[in-house]
């Protein structure tokens, strides 16, 4: 077996080094959250002609928290206000 000179790293320094690639792989898993529950709750919403729905069409509570936290990893709110005005942060007193 040949020896080879590479020390080994710990763990948190190959993170550092791959911070690009591994923000860019966050970015797609966080994508695909939204993308994966805007479906479910699309599914709710919509007939299909074979597929039969219960009385209730199912609880997407869970669904629709998840999509709503994805949505704000990206900086956006869905919730409504009622004077149009964004939001403004609190301020550390």
């Amino acid at each position: 077996m040949e020896q080879t000179n590479q020390e080994k790293k710990p763990m948190l320094t190959k993170l550092k080094e791959h911070h690009e690639e591994i923000e860019f792989l966050a970015t797609f898993v966080r994508l695909g959250v939204v993308v994966w529950s805007g479906f479910i709750i699309t599914l709710n919403y919509v007939d299909i002609p074979m597929i039969k729905k219960g009385q209730s069409g199912g609880d997407i509570t869970f669904v629709a928290s998840v999509f709503t936290g994805a949505l704000a990893t990206f900086g956006l709110n869905t919730s409504n206000n009622r004077n149009n005005k964004p939001s403004e942060p609190k301020k550390d007193t």
